[in-house]
């Protein structure tokens, strides 16, 4: 029975690391990675659309990324967006398409992104906590039910404790790759 929430518990767990995963592409480490404009959002038509469903994004050089939006009137709006996010990228435009030089990072962008990074980690750290209480609290509520005998429980808040573990372990791999990604010149 507590099986089913070990399982609910991993699968959360990995929703966490995912999303954790799609914040460290958007950080830039000094090169083209098209996964840097994902989170960038188009006022296209009256709605706010991803850029990537109104343009393709491609990099075809180590510090070059190239916009070609489908309609050539969302150019503007295209530059706007990326302007005023914290990507700290100028756009240059042709006419049809808009390309994204990326620039070296600075010692200081470095280590303000390696901050940012860790700022990262502990906000996925503290989710994959508050999924660990959740978990216990059911296994706990479980026993008051008379559900679990109290050998059970502690089995099974062990098991959670495990797996807990091992996600905190993998969020700490992500982090100090991309740090060492970071900091690398």
């Amino acid at each position: 029975m507590y099986l089913d929430i070990h399982k609910e518990t991993e699968v959360r767990m990995q929703k966490t690391i995912d999303s954790y995963q799609e914040e460290l592409k958007s950080i830039r480490a000094g090169r083209a990675n098209p996964a840097l404009l994902d989170q960038i959002n188009v006022e296209c038509y009256g709605t706010i659309t991803p850029l990537k469903q109104v343009a393709s994004v491609s990099a075809p050089e180590p510090r070059l990324l190239v916009i070609q939006p489908w309609d050539v009137n969302l150019i503007p709006a295209i530059e706007k967006e990326i302007l005023i996010s914290d990507l700290g990228l100028n756009p240059s435009n042709d006419g049809k398409i808009i390309r994204l030089p990326i620039p070296l990072l600075t010692e200081e962008r470095r280590k303000e992104l390696v901050r940012l990074v860790g700022k990262n980690a502990e906000n996925a750290k503290i989710a994959i906590r508050n999924i660990r209480r959740e978990s216990n609290d059911v296994i706990k509520k479980m026993e008051k039910d008379k559900e679990l005998s109290e050998d059970e429980r502690k089995l099974a808040e062990n098991e959670i404790q495990n797996i807990t573990d091992k996600y905190i372990e993998n969020i700490d791999e992500l982090t100090n790759k991309k740090e060492e990604e970071l900091l690398e010149i």
